[in-house]
């Protein structure tokens, strides 16, 4: 696993540690190295949402579940869920091994394609990960 202060650029944050990636208009959402970190060894990720279903910002879409908590998971922004990362169903440590890549959640088309840009910054999310630790 790569650092919990691992903030990576071109890549927009919430102050819940979720991430999204803009790839070709649809928006890719998951968890940050400093979400993994505080969680440990993930056993567990709920996705209570399928292709087609619309989300609102901050609307929780499921449940990540560790050896140390069970937190909810919240969309970043509105839009229409396109993909699910179905993999993580039986392979919920893709997370831990690669929250960046592998262990991405949903993939949704923005309502709104400026609201990814209201997101935090990398640098506003790396301050935000240092006042939280």
């Amino acid at each position: 696993m790569s650092g919990a202060s691992e903030v990576k650029p071109n890549i927009r944050y919430t102050k819940e540690h979720e991430w999204a990636k803009e790839e070709g208009g649809v928006i890719l959402i998951g968890v940050t190295a400093f979400a993994v970190d505080q969680l440990g060894d993930i056993t567990l990720v709920g996705l209570d949402v399928k292709v087609g279903d619309e989300l609102t910002a901050h609307q929780a879409f499921g449940t990540i579940e560790s050896v140390k908590t069970l937190s909810d998971l919240f969309a970043p922004l509105a839009g229409t869920v396109v993909r699910v990362n179905d993999q993580l169903d039986d392979n919920p440590q893709l997370i831990n091994e690669d929250c960046w890549g592998a262990g991405w959640m949903i993939a949704i088309q923005p309502a709104e394609p400026q609201a990814y840009a209201s997101l935090m910054s990398p640098e506003d999310y790396a301050a935000h990960v240092a006042a939280s630790a």
